[in-house]
């Protein structure tokens, strides 16, 4: 994977204003924009979504999805690329494993890239001062379908304190870069949060903190 090239498409959709989905996000629509795994230009997506928009379908609310799709399964990729370049990460070779992207020191983790959650009833600071308990709000209110689980996870924590554009942070692929250096470097796993969902099962998981 070329980083720079893909950092490159992924500005460009950071330069045009943020369109929000529309809806919920779910299967159906889903299956209607899975053309956004084999697109890696941003130009290429704008002509998908209007070829590719269903009969009886708004078109803006149609590209809405597949942008938003688009931009976050491919800064998503650029993320596990960063990680899968590291000597103490082997990625995971299934691509229909979905509990699984790396392991990292022998430990699987999942991965997930997220601003920092509106909803969440505690301040930045707090969080940075308690992240177990950001953690634990992560696993109960996050992801939907058939992307919820309990398993081990790795959260990339996206805040902007410039001008709250968080989403923004996904594409700064270079920058990323450096956190996830400096986290595998000093990565501890006794530092892990350790949580309980179910009975005899641990599930482990940590914060990387992307914050400018």
């Amino acid at each position: 994977m070329d980083l720079q090239a893909l950092e490159r498409e992924l500005k460009k959709r950071t330069a045009e204003p943020f369109a929000p989905w529309g809806r919920k996000q779910g299967n159906k629509w889903d299956r209607a924009t899975d053309f956004i795994y084999t697109t890696r230009s941003w130009n290429d997506l704008k002509q998908q979504a209007r070829t590719q928009c269903p009969a009886h379908t708004d078109p803006r609310d149609f590209f809405n999805y597949a942008a938003n799709r688009w931009f976050n399964f491919w800064a998503a990729q650029g993320v596990e690329y960063i990680f899968a370049q590291l000597p103490a990460v082997h990625p995971n070779k299934n691509p229909r494993d979905h509990l699984v992207d790396f392991t990292l020191y022998g430990l699987t983790f999942d991965h997930k890239t997220s601003v920092f959650p509106k909803y969440f009833p505690q301040s930045l600071h707090f969080a940075w001062l308690h992240p177990e308990a950001l953690i634990h709000w992560l696993y109960q209110n996050q992801s939907g379908e058939g992307r919820r689980h309990c398993a081990n996870r790795l959260f990339i924590i996206l805040f902007d304190s410039h001008n709250g554009e968080h989403w923004k942070l996904r594409a700064e692929l270079d920058w990323l870069q450096t956190k996830i250096h400096r986290y595998v470097r000093k990565f501890d796993p006794d530092a892990l949060t350790a949580l309980s969902f179910a009975r005899d099962t641990i599930t482990l998981a940590d914060i990387i903190w992307a914050i400018r």
